[in-house]
């Protein structure tokens, strides 16, 4: 009874899925309602499926929820239902129309789903009634509406009349260049003559005002007009005085006039792709815009612009390594900044040879006459302030790029944006400068007319009050709007506005006026609730309906007893114009509201906005995770606090939550944010920084100024406000200064005394890294006991402290001290010993450290060597690890032919699938696919279990582990054969397969 049951369940089982096998790979028959509603929604975005309607419907009757079902996929529109049709279901829609009439009828028919504006669907309605809209006319948006128009229109039968879709692509990508120009520009434009033709001159094409015309034609005559190399022009004034803005003017206008078309390339370092830190990514941008203009070149310059972005990521984990080893007080005399100044070198290296190969891939695109200079190349770097700060490596990169690229293309035009130049050791020519101050008393004017204040006397008035400062004349039109343009109010904003002092040249306290006017726009909030909100809620950065409930609600006069009240009121507060979103259920007031309204001071609210923030303390300070410790920090700070009480409160990666934070503080606040976050720190706030955090700021530029290689500049800096404290991260910075300035006794007079103090003072850090600089100093002398004995003293302490990893790179210097020596033959045992003894998670702490143990350590105890392979891996990018591998594979081979078979089958099962052996061109080809599936590793360890009598198997490992941390020998020319990129002639000429011989 129970066989017969279970064999009835077998078969049913099995015609079950025989069924849903024949369900799932028969394709279902389109019905003709089917089929109509796909044509319904092929030419639409998206679509409300119960309101689609067919040609011949009247009126919707949803009968596409249920016919479209499997054509369609949902979007996630809240509120609402909105589908939009798979590609293929599309595709076989619009193939299946009869002609441009049905489309154009089907279109019609749905037009309402569609919303106000423009958009694809309107494009394509347009093409399809003979009503193209011109395409020169077109923005990027509207390019790219066409763009997708057009694409679908082509897949109708008998349609004609559309443009070319590859012209119509590149009209795209050079549109989405000039984009953010656009959107600059897009208020009327006033005043500024003199300072375009300025900047057009400079770029070498013609004035527009007949003064400047003038001007050009008697440089012209005394030779100075044209010249082919100009210095850098640095257009720098005040925020919101109209940098941005002049440059999109010049590039703008410039590039509409045919008979003065030349390459360009406008940067803005606010985008979040590019990197101010990472120069590569400037030219990476750069060859990517020019690929744009000088399509027979694209190829080339999309191949650049792919390398420099492979190269960005090789200098992010070099600049990691480099931050690893001088985390640690023991590596970072020796190891850390030999890593600095070795990145700093390549870094230039590599860039100044990549900006030299797109300068060479133009100048085959312009194609200048014989003899001829060929068009200026104009390079407008946009939100450069970061960048621009005594000591910045970036800032000598950048010099490096300009003077290659200059030499190469020498009407190389570069505009910078950005504060008054500041003096670097690197700069090699003075830069042109041009101060943007306030707008004339008629482009006032003129411009509080065009934003909409009517009467031009009221406008006058205005004006005389305001000054020419953009932003306060946006302002005032705004506030005069907002008062209705009415006799009566106007006079009462005027007066209310302080008068001009004369004694001061005219110049107004922007920041006063800007926050007065700023007040009457609040004012003029409806919702008296949502008024009481605005004002002392711009202290704080976020805005939560739990913060209305728990910090705004009481100090504001509000009584707001449940989180539903408080999300009523951030919902009205979350429509206003001032505020921006900062993520789910949280709003922030625009940027440039905060900047005013926080530097006003002594106003009737500053008992309010500091009842506001001290209860921002305590409301963070109760809860948990970065986010919300960084706000507490932030607050206190704000309150001033004494930063060495608020230091207790910092926790590691704070940091990334409070950049920029510093315009929002007192100079002693900001000088302890940018003791912690690195960057520009203004004379004012270094002069009113407390000792310990001016002495951080100033460490940190002494480090960017030796790692550059500017010893002298460093010394300069370190003459500065002495005594230092006894702890300070200057006193080793000095003996390294003297040390690189030809000081050396003096170096080791300092050391020891710096290590009696150090001692005495208790500052157990930075006692390990005097006793790190001083054997160093003496190894340099000859004096190799005194470094040992020194490193020994070192090791003890960082022991006795608990510091595992300080202990082992003490350790580490000893064993590279006695390598060649005879003084203590233990060390490497010691260190080996020290390194397998570690838990895996201390190493995983430090993993370049770990690596140059175990590359130090592999002839002595090559267990050391695995064991750094299975925790910590090979260096993740740096080819030059490929090339270490394959050399020693390839002689390894040579030497001992047996082990050829057993080579191969490691490559093979690194692989994975067998590839045909034309395929594999190099060792380092192979290797390069296995890093790519990630078992590179895996492998290393493999080849260190071989027999291998030679030797080379082993060392090839350690040094491939010794990458980036032995200093200049652990990189390898970047010439090498072996190093050639995937498919080139090089790499197909390396080494062969230890089976190819």
């Amino acid at each position: 009874m129970s066989t017969s049951h279970s064999r009835t369940r077998e078969v049913f089982a099995a015609r079950l899925r025989q069924e849903l096998h024949a369900t799932r790979t028969r394709p279902r028959e389109v019905s003709d309602a089917r089929r109509a509603y796909r044509e319904a929604a092929c030419l639409l975005t998206q679509f409300d499926p119960t309101r689609l309607r067919r040609p011949d419907e009247e009126e919707a009757t949803g009968g596409a929820t249920l016919e479209l079902v499997d054509d369609c996929t949902a979007l996630g529109m809240k509120d609402r239902t909105r589908w939009a049709l798979k590609p293929e279901a599309r595709r076989t829609a619009l193939r299946g129309l009869t002609g441009p009439e049905a489309a154009r009828l089907a279109l019609e028919r749905n037009l309402g789903q569609c919303p106000e504006g423009p958009g694809p669907e309107r494009t394509a309605l347009a093409y399809l009634s003979g009503e193209p809209p011109p395409l020169e006319e077109q923005h990027a948006q509207e390019l790219a509406d066409t763009l997708q128009a057009v694409l679908w229109l082509s897949e109708i039968p008998g349609t004609t009349g559309l443009p070319d879709v590859g012209h119509l692509q590149h009209a795209l990508e050079r549109a989405t260049i000039l984009q953010p120009l656009e959107r600059l520009v897009r208020d009327p434009f006033q005043g500024r003559a003199r300072e375009l033709d300025e900047l057009r001159s400079y770029v070498g094409v013609p004035a527009e005002t007949t003064r400047a015309r003038i001007g050009q034609a008697g440089r012209s005559i005394t030779g100075s007009a044209g010249r082919v190399r100009e210095p850098p022009l640095v257009v720098h004034g005040p925020g919101g005085i109209g940098k941005s803005t002049l440059l999109a003017k010049l590039i703008l206008d410039t590039l509409h006039d045919p008979d003065h078309d030349f390459p360009f390339g406008y940067v803005d370092f606010e985008r979040p792709t590019l990197s101010i830190h990472e120069p590569v990514t400037l030219i990476a941008e750069l060859a990517r815009q020019l690929g744009v203009q000088y399509p027979g070149c694209r190829p080339e310059m999309d191949e650049l612009a792919g390398e420099c972005q492979r190269r960005a990521a090789t200098q992010r984990e070099e600049r990691e390594r480099m931050a690893q080893l001088n985390r640690l007080s023991t590596t970072r005399p020796t190891l850390g900044r030999s890593a600095s100044r070795e990145f700093q070198t390549l870094a230039t290296s590599d860039e100044t040879d990549l900006i030299r190969r797109l300068a060479d891939i133009l100048v085959r695109a312009v194609a200048a006459p014989e003899g001829g200079t060929g068009p200026p190349l104009l390079i407008v770097l946009d939100s450069f302030e970061e960048a621009q700060y005594r000591g910045s490596p970036v800032m000598g990169r950048v010099w490096a790029l300009f003077v290659a690229l200059q030499k190469a293309y020498p009407r190389l035009r570069v505009i910078v944006s950005g504060r008054a130049p500041v003096a670097h050791p690197a700069r090699t020519v003075t830069p042109r400068t041009l101060e943007l101050v306030d707008l004339d008393p008629e482009a006032a004017v003129a411009l509080l007319v065009s934003c909409g204040v009517e009467d031009p006397d009221v406008a006058r008035a205005l004006a005389d009050r305001v000054g020419g400062h953009p932003l306060s004349l946006k302002l005032a039109a705004r506030a005069a709007v907002l008062a209705g343009n009415e006799t009566a109010s106007m006079g009462e904003l005027i007066r209310s506005l302080p008068a001009r002092r004369r004694y001061f040249y005219r110049k107004v306290d922007q920041m006063l006026v800007q926050g007065i006017l700023y007040d009457r726009i609040l004012n003029h909030i409806a919702d008296e609730r949502i008024r009481r909100l605005a004002h002392p809620g711009l202290v704080l950065r976020v805005i939560t309906p739990e913060i209305i409930k728990d910090v705004l609600a009481e100090p504001c006069g509000l009584r707001v007893d449940t989180v539903e009240e408080a999300r009523r009121l951030f919902e009205e507060l979350s429509r206003l114009d001032l505020v921006e979103s900062a993520g789910p259920d949280a709003v922030r007031h625009r940027a440039d509201v905060r900047a005013i309204m926080l530097r006003l001071s002594g106003n009737d609210r500053t008992a309010l906005t500091r009842t506001v923030e001290r209860r921002a303390v305590d409301y963070y300070a109760a809860r948990d995770g970065l986010e919300a410790r960084a706000e507490e920090i932030y607050h206190r700070l704000r309150l001033n606090e004494n930063p060495r009480s608020v230091e207790e409160r910092w926790l590691p990666g704070v940091e990334r939550l409070l950049v920029g934070s510093q315009q929002d503080m007192a100079p002693r606040a900001a000088g302890f944010l940018a003791a912690h976050l690195g960057g520009d720190t203004p004379d004012h706030v270094m002069a009113d920084a407390d000792q310990e955090d001016w002495e951080r700021i100033a460490a940190r530029e002494v480090e960017d100024l030796l790692a550059q290689g500017f010893a002298e500049e460093a010394a300069v800096r370190l003459r500065e406000r002495r005594p230092w404290t006894p702890c300070s991260p200057l006193h080793p910075l000095l003996l390294e200064t003297l040390s690189r300035t030809g000081r050396r006794d003096e170096a080791r007079r300092e050391a020891t005394e710096a290590i009696d103090r150090a001692e005495d003072a208790g500052c157990a850090e930075q006692r390990l890294e005097l006793l790190l600089l001083a054997a160093r100093l003496a190894e340099e002398d000859g004096d190799l006991e005194s470094a040992d004995r020194d490193l020994q003293v070192a090791e003890g302490v960082a022991a006795g402290l608990g510091q595992d990893l300080e202990a082992m790179g003490a350790l580490l210097a000893r064993a590279r001290l006695t390598a060649d020596t005879p003084v203590d033959p233990e060390v490497d045992t010691q260190l080996a010993r020290r390194l397998r003894q570690l838990p895996d998670a201390t190493l995983l702490d430090q993993p370049v450290l770990v690596r140059a143990v175990a590359a130090e350590v592999y002839e002595r105890d090559p267990r050391a060597l695995d064991h750094a392979l299975e925790v910590v891996g090979l260096p993740g990018t740096d080819d030059g690890v490929l090339e270490d591998i394959g050399t020693a594979i390839n002689r390894a081979a040579t030497r001992q032919p047996e082990l050829r078979g057993a080579l191969m089958k490691i490559l093979d099962t690194a692989v994975g699938t067998p590839r045909p052996r034309s395929e594999h061109s190099s060792i380092i080809g192979i290797l390069r696919e296995v890093r790519g599936r990630g078992t590179l590793d895996d492998l290393a360890r493999r080849l260190l279990v071989l027999r291998d009598d030679s030797g080379e198997l082993l060392a090839g490992v350690a040094t491939a582990m010794r990458r980036g941390t032995a200093g200049p020998s652990a990189r390898a020319p970047a010439t090498s054969a072996l190093m050639a990129r995937p498919g080139t002639p090089a790499e197909g000429n390396g080494p062969q397969r230890p089976d190819e011989e």
